[in-house]
């Protein structure tokens, strides 16, 4: 299926490792202008070699000041990933306050701060675009020692929700994907214990996780036209485990 992406300007944040980085390639592939978010300056420098052309911005989206810094002069943004995100798992009651200001600085504040930057852009020109955040199943899921990263993820869907409204009738377009497990290098090394996998398999009833492609896949869909009528969205790419 044609997604008409050639030509469009995206960008991908948390470009350097796994979903981000293959949505990068993906994109890049279709004929999109990609401009890749990392904080790791070797891997935006592997990603433009493997993707000529690509745009490197190195960067910490926990740093307000550096980001705005960054982010400046990156040019019109017609589509837009956000993708980074930090996952640090504790206790309710072993909860610091450090692992709660890192979380929601990059998996909140930050997506408000870069969706501000990209959405002004395309109001300033009058330009249609779609903004896809990378949400997960645990933001309407309680997972143990989650309890920071739920509860970022489900401000992330409310967020999603908002943006749509607020930005809709500037024909610009926000969803979220909500993916279970997915089988990125880390998340193979997290979840190799098979204990721990029946565990979260058993509720999923696909009883697999999910490959990075199919979360690739739900990303380019909803930043075509072919989504068009699709804003304020919360996509989950989890083999039915929301449903159960």
């Amino acid at each position: 299926m044609e997604l008409g992406l050639a030509g469009r300007r995206a960008l991908v944040t948390g470009a350097g490792k796994g979903i981000g980085r293959s949505t990068v390639q993906a994109l890049h592939a279709a004929g999109a202008q990609v401009v890749a978010v990392s904080r790791t300056q070797a891997d935006l420098d592997s990603l433009v070699r493997e993707c000529p052309g690509v745009e490197p911005v190195c960067v910490d989206l926990g740093d307000w000041e550096a980001t705005e810094r960054a982010l400046g002069g990156v040019g019109p943004v017609d589509l837009l990933v956000n993708n980074a995100a930090v996952a640090l798992m504790q206790p309710f009651l072993e909860v610091t306050k450090e692992a709660c200001d890192r979380s929601f600085e990059v998996n909140l504040r930050a997506v408000i701060q870069v969706s501000q930057v990209v959405a002004r852009g395309l109001i300033a020109r009058g330009a249609p675009g779609s903004i896809v955040n990378v949400s997960s199943q645990a933001s309407q899921r309680a997972l143990p020692n989650h309890s920071v990263y739920c509860s970022t993820k489900g401000a992330l869907d409310m967020l999603t929700k908002m943006m749509a409204l607020e930005l809709g009738p500037h024909k610009i377009r926000v969803n979220a994907v909500n993916p279970t497990v997915v089988m990125t290098p880390m998340g193979r090394a997290n979840w190799s214990n098979p204990p721990k996998a029946k565990a979260m398999l058993d509720r999923i009833p696909l009883g697999r996780f999910a490959e990075v492609e199919h979360v690739v896949d739900a990303i380019l869909f909803l930043l075509s036209d072919r989504s068009s009528m699709t804003t304020g969205s919360t996509l989950p790419v989890d083999g039915g485990y929301l449903a159960t």
